[in-house]
């Protein structure tokens, strides 16, 4: 009996669902004869939503180089004074009175050294179209420069009051904010190897790396080699310069082929060594069909870098030499023009110290319209 009571249930079961079954193809007929529009309209949205998700994953193209505009802006940041007017000079003949008017030429000067005539750049290169505004600094050191003086939200705001007095100062100009991390420091010690460097660890880089995509920085790493050289270190940073946002600074001041320990006296890099750099980011761009790389190089005395004219402009790679001394605006001043406008390579930088630059009594930060009174304008601006 209980076994008969079993099928009877389980038959009934299975009548229920078919009926339910068939009720709901018949619920789904009957959306499709009344209520087209609603179906057709769902469809249409959700392929909609398809289609802008496509849209989102398009990379538009880098529009090709305007060499027109490329050489006017080069003329622009040249700032050169204007030619001089020719003087209008009398003469009265002594004995009969009569006045001559003499039109006298102005004296030639020399041919002005910038704007530098070197090759185009390829397509997409930030200079000199953008100013960059950099913060420098390691983050592991509160005394090395403002990206590890202060808390990371503070410091970004710091940046962004740099960067709007940059946009007022020079409108014609769109402002890049970077950030300039010391990815290779310099040390008093010799280290385990006796080089005098300490290399920073990748997982230091990748947060200066993911500060700089809050604000859509870009990133320069910066080398000062010790004991070391440049042919070692720069292979070593490759996967980081693989980056689209990643560029390089190298520092002579602590390249020490003398023998003498860092902070002593003042390195010195060659032509060589910046043309291992270029050729190394230049293959990097080539290889990963990247946009042109920038390569920062701090200079403040005549020998901290020797044979300029020998240094390599490659199309992959942009070249500034950054004036990286401190002290009161006089002193400054007469370091860029005997060092950076007298020995011209491409494009030229100028370093601002919050602190150095006004210990002596009286003595005030230069401000952005002070910078863009130099001959050349500088593109790249770093503070420190």
């Amino acid at each position: 009996m209980k076994k008969n009571t079993i099928h009877i249930v389980n038959r009934t079961l299975r009548n229920k669902h078919l009926w339910f079954f068939v009720g709901f193809l018949f619920f789904l007929l009957i959306l499709l004869v009344i209520f087209p529009k609603f179906l057709s309209s769902s469809i249409s949205y959700k392929k909609d939503d398809l289609e802008i998700e496509d849209k989102k994953l398009i990379v538009l193209p880098i529009p090709p180089l305007d060499t027109l505009a490329y050489d006017k802006k080069l003329d622009e940041i040249a700032n050169n004074p204007p030619p001089k007017e020719p003087t209008v000079k009398i003469t009265k003949d002594p004995k009969t009175g009569v006045e001559t008017t003499v039109v006298v030429p102005p004296k030639p000067t020399p041919p002005n050294l910038w704007p530098v005539k070197t090759v185009y750049p390829n397509d997409g290169a930030i200079l000199p179209f953008k100013r960059i505004i950099a913060y420098y600094g390691n983050l592991y050191s509160t005394k090395m420069g403002v990206l590890g003086q202060y808390p990371e939200a503070e410091m970004l705001a710091k940046l962004d009051v740099e960067v709007k007095k940059w946009e007022a100062a020079d409108p014609s100009t769109p402002v890049v904010p970077a950030l300039h991390y010391i990815a290779v420091v310099a040390q008093a010690g010799p280290g385990a190897d006796r080089k005098y460097r300490a290399r920073m660890p990748g997982t230091e880089i990748e947060k200066v790396l993911a500060i700089a995509a809050k604000i859509n920085a870009i990133v320069f790493l910066d080398i000062q080699v010790g004991f070391s050289n440049l042919q070692t270190e720069v292979p070593l940073l490759e996967k980081y310069l693989k980056l689209p946002n990643v560029h390089l600074g190298v520092d002579a001041e602590f390249s020490m082929k003398n023998g003498i320990r860092p902070g002593k006296v003042v390195g010195t890099l060659d032509a060589v060594d910046l043309n291992f750099t270029a050729d190394y980011m230049a293959k990097i761009v080539r290889e990963n069909n990247l946009t042109p790389k920038i390569l920062i190089v701090h200079r403040y005395t005549r020998k901290m870098i020797t044979n300029y004219k020998m240094i390599k402009i490659l199309p992959e790679v942009q070249v500034v030499m950054h004036m990286d001394g401190w002290g009161g605006a006089a002193k400054k001043l007469g370091t860029y023009r005997e060092f950076i406008h007298k020995e011209p390579v491409q494009f030229t930088g100028f370093k601002l110290f919050y602190k150095n630059d006004i210990l002596t009594k009286g003595t005030v930060l230069m401000t952005p319209n002070d910078v863009l009174k130099l001959s050349p304008k500088p593109v790249y601006i770093q503070y420190q």
